[in-house]
């Protein structure tokens, strides 16, 4: 099997060959990107969301039941866990636009995730070695372990979803355009469903038919919406955002800021150095007389 760095630079070349400079003109605009890609996109979204907050909803219930947590404590380790799965989203997004791209942190991460879904669903097989005072330390390393590694996967693979998605699009196709709006509507609303579908239909499995088919849903739901996305590997548009710690480009604008304070800024910018517009790079800023 290929290397996943391999495979994407393989399919960035093919598409480097088949798009011109006008991207969304180029004759591979009708076979990949848009709705046709957002699909897929849309699928590991719905799922993704599916699978976190089929544990979050209900993680409290499930500390103080199986593992005999009080409710502060159970609700103290639900906070923290809450907390890194929110801290992870930076590091998802630095590596994602410094590093890997889109694409890539989204599969290593998923498959993060996927394995972290999977120690979850298996750890509910195992007993419950305690007495009346005392809570089962192997059962708690092993849950705690499976939601940390969890929390990765998912900060990996949130901020990801929806640029890479947004990025399907091309904004110099008026079509597109609207389309592209469309897709964050359609995210929303998924994103919703799947927080009431599993406030309601997984938490009650959980409740009422046991946690390990409770857990287990949702693992395989997050598989195949892995598998699919994966699948669809051919169709996405991909963009070369390779470009290094975000840090250093921050650091040098405002060396050059300080530098460049004194200069006077001429009244026709078009003697400004400016590169070549290229659709695949960051979009130029509008000068503005403002914050002089």
């Amino acid at each position: 099997m290929e290397p996943l760095t391999e495979i994407e630079d393989r399919l960035l070349v093919e598409q480097d060959v088949e798009l011109n400079a006008n991207y969304g003109n180029s004759h591979s605009r009708h076979h990949t990107g848009a709705w046709r890609a957002c699909s897929l996109i849309l699928c590991m979204v719905f799922c993704e969301y599916l699978a976190y907050y089929g544990i979050n909803r209900n993680l409290v219930t499930y500390l103080t039941k199986e593992l005999h947590e009080t409710n502060l404590e159970a609700a103290k380790t639900v906070s923290l866990w809450t907390g890194t799965c929110l801290l992870t989203t930076l590091l998802g997004a630095f590596l994602s636009d410094s590093y890997w791209g889109n694409y890539r942190t989204i599969i290593i991460f998923g498959g993060i995730y996927l394995i972290g879904m999977v120690t979850l669903s298996l750890s509910t097989l195992m007993p419950n070695e305690y007495d009346s005072s005392e809570r089962s330390s192997t059962k708690s390393v092993v849950l705690f372990f499976a939601l940390y590694i969890i929390a990765l996967g998912s900060g990996g693979i949130k901020p990801c979803v929806s640029s890479f998605g947004a990025s399907q699009f091309d904004e110099t196709d008026p079509k597109e355009k609207v389309q592209k709006g469309s897709f964050f509507n359609w995210y929303l609303f998924l994103l919703k469903i799947s927080t009431i579908l599993s406030t309601t239909f997984l938490v009650w499995i959980q409740d009422n038919l046991g946690w390990g088919l409770g857990f287990s849903i949702p693992t395989i739901i997050l598989g195949f919406a892995i598998v699919s996305f994966v699948s669809g590997s051919r169709i996405y548009r991909f963009t070369r955002n390779n470009r290094g710690s975000p840090l250093k480009r921050v650091c040098q604008v405002i060396v050059a800021a300080i530098r460049k304070s004194n200069l006077n800024l001429p009244s026709d910018s078009s003697v400004l150095y400016e590169i070549a517009y290229d659709s695949s790079a960051s979009r130029k800023l509008q000068h503005s007389p403002d914050l002089r």
